[in-house]
């Protein structure tokens, strides 16, 4: 949420009335990953698929970096450093444990606890930026917080047992780090954004991501042909590629586009109800095709959090009328 994969700020703007969908559609469409990632998992590590994501979608975007290149010797350095961080934390670190989260855990669970991410990037925010904190954040902070726990256990009567007998599990570690690091990236984006134009901030941010995915496979040894294309992809040539354009392009460079688009057209307090639309679409594809099924204090626990974090957002837009 709040342009999570991509770290950038929300532009203000009044908007035309077809504004919010583009949001929406642009939030689904973001959703629609896990249908991709998972197969993926079984095919590569999920540090390869998230390189080869960052380059299908780098060479999407090359006519914008292009069209943008007389702009960077514009850039501050300030703005730079926000770009090499959100690049880092976002596009390629968070990404990675995104990945391993929907490999080693319940992904309906972790799609729903990433709708944390909010919090984290408020409080953030407050620590990095100085931005004023709502009365109410910290109240709806914790019921958050506490849903999100809730959310992560499956059987909540055995926690005194063991995390493991309780149903905790390293995918839902891995969606927290992700939640963190894409919240981070964030608030990273709004130094971005006063520094230079989307189309340019959009480009450099897959630059960085690559970069920094093409070295952490060389620090790991796996950038080499039996590592970029293992024996599991070779056997289903076809599928792989398939999977990994329509991660790059449905799930990927388009909303990406759609989704800013239809910020620039949107009222911020607005927006933050249509981008909903992502965790009803993962949801949809992790429950309805693969099977990964909540308890049902779990999905109660599911719809107290995204409230909580609706109302989040709420108080902060009362609390800040200018963003």
């Amino acid at each position: 949420m709040d342009g999570k994969r991509f770290g950038m700020e929300r532009p203000s703007s009044t908007g035309a009335t077809y504004g919010p969908w583009l949001v929406g559609l642009g939030a689904a469409l973001w959703g629609t990953e896990s249908a991709w990632r998972i197969p993926l998992n079984a095919l590569f590590d999920a540090s390869v698929i998230v390189f080869w994501e960052h380059v299908l979608i780098l060479i999407m975007f090359l006519p914008l970096l292009v069209s943008r290149l007389d702009e960077i010797r514009k850039i501050q350095a300030s703005t730079l450093g926000y770009v090499l961080f959100s690049g880092f934390a976002g596009s390629a670190v968070g990404t990675i444990f995104f990945t391993l989260a929907l490999k080693y855990g319940n992904p309906t669970v972790v799609n729903v606890i990433l709708n944390i991410q909010p919090v984290i990037s408020t409080m953030a925010a407050f620590l990095i930026f100085g931005d004023r904190l709502a009365t109410r954040f910290f109240l709806y902070a914790s019921i958050a917080i506490l849903a999100g726990i809730f959310v992560s256990v499956a059987h909540p009567a055995l926690i005194g047992v063991s995390f493991e007998r309780a149903g905790l599990s390293k995918g839902t570690g891995f969606a927290l780090i992700c939640a963190l690091f894409w919240g981070l990236s964030t608030v990273a984006g709004r130094g971005v954004m006063i520094g230079m134009s989307l189309r340019l901030a959009s480009s450099l941010r897959i630059v960085v991501g690559l970069t920094c995915m093409t070295l952490i496979l060389l620090a790991y040894g796996k950038l080499h042909g039996a590592a970029l294309w293992p024996v599991a992809a070779q056997a289903h040539a076809a599928k792989a590629i398939v999977l990994l354009v329509l991660l790059a392009s449905v799930s990927g460079g388009i909303p990406l586009l759609i989704y800013f688009q239809g910020l620039y057209l949107t009222r911020a307090s607005t927006a933050g109800y249509f981008e909903m639309m992502q965790t009803l679409a993962a949801v949809c594809i992790t429950w309805g095709f693969f099977h990964a099924t909540l308890h049902s204090h779990q999905v109660v626990a599911a719809l107290i959090l995204i409230a909580a974090v609706v109302m989040v957002h709420r108080v902060q837009q009362q609390a800040e009328p200018h963003t």
